[in-house]
């Protein structure tokens, strides 16, 4: 818990040296040679507790869904572009399409019959379906079937396209770590095959075939990696797990989180850690009027509502939802969630980065 309430506004400041032509000539001499002093500027390189330029905010399915049926009218898919994604800007962070200082987050859409071209990046990705059907994605020559509820992955340097075989456009989100790898210059990028390297359309991907079977690992692949292998993690999975949390909880087991809030993280099953090195992604499950509890965290969250009514309160303040809406929790903003009926959310976040570097912190309201 953090018991000083002092600021650094509240602290007398003894380091306001008298104003003389010396100091003016002193300040001057920094600005020649790019200098800033720290006194000058510690409540902004250090403040008590963080203090993100990203705000709160909501998008709304009903306004993200046309817009994107509108793109698909009027922007090819192609070269160049590569993705008829639009990113979620957020509005404190300058007019950049991203979603959080780490993250980025997008609305994809493809239209019958087109093909997002093949390519490869630095950033890790992953894609979330909240409706539809008929899109396979291709990542290293795998199709990947992308359907209602599944958490689809493309890890750092895997080839990736798109094809959509259905008589219907599909929407999904992307989800990326753009904004940090940005910052820190490690971004690389590679066109590939104009078109998908693999038009099959399996039920099931090959990654999928070799991995996908509960507690059991293929000794043909002892070695950890850095991403999960899995291409696709499955909403009927996802669903059974969240089921049965409640039904132990009915039961008086221990197996949720607070009481009426089922959750999972999906775990690369090589290390039994997150899925990438720098996103976490989960699954959120609330009964019919329940509430959680208000918590602090450090690093940024996105949540997407995937079935159900319900609200956030974000820093006080509280925002109504439904199916496919967004929002975004900037670092150190209080939240918490209430559902009208059951309620089920999918989150990602950067707390793998967070935690990988000692940064990371949480206070929850009435836990010491």
């Amino acid at each position: 818990m953090l018991t000083d309430e002092r600021s650094h506004e509240s602290v007398e400041h003894g380091m306001q040296p008298e104003d003389t032509p010396e100091l003016r000539e002193l300040y001057k001499g920094f600005e020649e040679n790019n200098l800033l002093p720290l006194w000058t500027q510690l409540g902004d390189l250090m403040p008590m507790t963080p203090k993100s330029k990203a705000v709160p905010h909501v998008w709304r399915w009903s306004d993200l869904l046309p817009l994107a049926e509108k793109s698909g009218e009027l922007v090819p898919v192609g070269r160049g572009g590569e993705r008829r994604a639009i990113g979620l800007a957020n509005p404190g962070l300058g007019g950049n399409a991203y979603v959080t200082p780490t993250l980025w987050a997008a609305i994809q859409y493809l239209c019958p019959g087109e093909n997002a071209p093949e390519h490869r990046h630095s950033q890790n990705a992953f894609r979330f379906v909240v409706e539809g059907e008929g899109v396979w994605t291709v990542v290293n020559g795998d199709p990947v079937r992308m359907s209602r509820g599944d958490l689809l992955l493309t890890p750092g340097w895997n080839f990736h396209g798109h094809h959509n075989i259905a008589n219907e456009p599909m929407a999904w989100i992307d989800g990326l770590d753009i904004p940090f790898s940005q910052q820190m210059d490690v971004g690389f990028f590679e066109f590939g095959a104009d078109r998908v390297t693999d038009n099959a359309t399996p039920d099931y991907s090959r990654g999928e075939r070799l991995w996908c079977h509960p507690g059991l690992r293929p000794l043909s692949q002892l070695q950890n990696t850095v991403s999960s292998p899995i291409g696709a993690y499955r909403w009927e999975f996802t669903d059974r797990a969240l089921t049965e949390q409640l039904l132990l909880e009915d039961e008086g087991q221990p197996a949720t989180v607070e009481q009426g809030h089922a959750a999972i993280r999906y775990v690369n099953p090589t290390t039994g850690g997150d899925v990438m090195p720098t996103i976490r992604c989960e699954f959120h499950r609330l009964r019919a009027g329940t509430q959680t509890a208000t918590r602090n965290e450090v690093g940024s969250t996105v949540f997407q509502v995937f079935e159900g009514k319900g609200a956030v309160v974000l820093n006080g303040v509280e925002h109504k939802l439904e199916k496919g809406d967004m929002f975004v929790v900037p670092s150190w903003v209080p939240w918490s969630l209430q559902a009208e009926t059951q309620f089920d959310l999918f989150r990602f976040s950067d707390a793998p980065i967070m935690e990988r570097l000692g940064f990371m912190r949480t206070m929850i309201e009435g836990q010491e």
